[in-house]
Formats: structure tokens, C-alpha cells, sequence
């Protein structure tokens, strides 16, 4: 079944595809708003989860525990997805995947499980999906570019998650990352709003060049 999804900005079927993924709980309707902030010049997409949640609102993925996904239902997850990018994003075309909360988790899952169709990762407010099926081994994200924000006050996400994605992000995963640590609680923080549409206007002007040398 193919998700809900909502599209935002540029109609320019060269531009970047920026892949809004909400929070566990959440819709589509909640993430697409960040669209309205983050660069004119990209296309943004923001589908919906496909679990529903007996409480209301949406999720990527079965959990074990807040932030450690089901292997088995994250991996249906993303054959899921990639069934419905290939068809109404286009097969094998990069995005930049772009998550908060549970939907950073999703983020970081589509990047391990196929770096070569990820251009860019930005992972808000969450944590990297650990212990549930994919390569999280060095270099795993060798050369992708990174955006993570966290809050020292989060009191959603495991302490210790928060403290592992770090290090990975930061380290092992190869990757190259921008980071961001302030004071607050699981919300996404204006500051970090800014400097996100900084990062995305340099993603946006990477695959500028690239298209042009190509």
C-alpha cells in the first residue's frame, strides 16, 4: 500500500528530495510545516508512517523499547519505502532523508541500508536504529554528510542512545557531520532551524554541481 504523503517546494525534477519523516505518534501533517522554513530550492515530501498506533498518530516501525526498533517490522518498513520512492521519486534518484524523533531512527535506517541512495542524512532529536538488522559497522556512512541536533534535557529519548549516536555520528560511521547540543527538551529549537537550512542550502548547491558536471 502506497503511503500518504505530502509535497512541498520546488516542482523542478532536478531538484534535491528532501524526505520529511514525523515522530512516532505523529502524521505527515506535523513535519511538513518545516518546509515552510528550509530552503525554497528543494522538493520535500513528507509520507506517513505505516504502523497505526492504538493511541492515535503514526509510526515507521514496531518498537522494543522507545528508540530500538523490531528488526523484522523495521526491515518491512523499508522495503516498504523503497517500493514507493522508486515509483513516485524515482528509481535509484538520491534524497536527503530528514527525521525527528522516531522518524530520525527511520532516517538513519534508509542511510545504512542503502548509503548509495541517501545524498545526505539530517538526524534530529533521535537516535540511529542499533541492534536491529543493519550494518551500523565503521565507515558504514563513509563520506555522507550529517546533520544531528540534540537537547541535553531530552526526556524522550534513552540517555544512552542519545550518547551512542553521537559517537557513531561523530566517529565511526565515517561520516561528515555537523553537529548541534543545546539546553531544552525533545523539541526542535529555532537555532537549530537555522543552521539546518544552512546544511540543506550546501546539499542544494552540491547537487547543483554535480548535475552540471554530469
Amino acid at each position: 500500500m502506497s503511503p500518504v504523503a505530502l509535497w512541498r517546494g520546488s516542482a523542478d525534477p532536478d531538484a534535491p528530495v528532501v524526505v520529511l519523516l514525523h515522530g512516532r505518534g505523529a502524521t505527515e501533517q506535523e513535519i511538513v510545516g518545516l518546509a515552510d522554513v528550509l530552503p525554497n530550492g528543494c522538493t520535500y515530501v513528507a509520507p506517513r508512517g505505516p504502523v497505526a498506533l492504538p493511541s492515535g498518530g503514526y509510526a515507521w516501525f514496531e518498537n522494543q523499547g522507545i528508540g530500538r526498533p523490531v528488526a523484522a517490522s523495521l526491515r518491512a518498513t523499508l522495503d516498504w519505502f523503497w517500493e514507493w520512492a522508486d515509483a513516485e521519486i524515482g528509481a535509484g534518484r538520491p534524497v536527503i532523508v530528514l527525521g525527528f524523533s522516531g522518524g530520525a531512527a527511520m532516517a538513519g535506517a534508509l542511510a545504512l541500508d542503502r548509503p548509495e541512495r541517501v545524498s545526505a542524512l539530517a538526524v534530529l532529536y533521535g537516535t540511529m536504529p542499533f541492534d536491529a538488522g543493519l550494518d551500523t559497522g565503521v565507515d558504514r556512512l563513509a563520506g555522507l554528510e550529517v546533520f544531528h541536533a540534540q537537547a541535553t534535557e531530552d526526556s524522550v529519548i534513552p540517555h544512552d542512545l542519545l550518547e551512542r549516536t553521537w559517537r557513531y555520528l561523530t566517529a565511526d560511521a565515517g561520516a561528515t557531520a555537523v553537529t548541534h547540543r543545546h539546553p531544552g527538551d525533545h523539541a526542535i529549537d529555532p537555532s537549530v532551524v537555522a543552521s539546518l537550512s544552512r546544511w540543506l542550502m550546501r546539499q542544494q548547491t552540491a547537487a547543483k554541481h554535480a548535475g552540471d558536471a554530469a
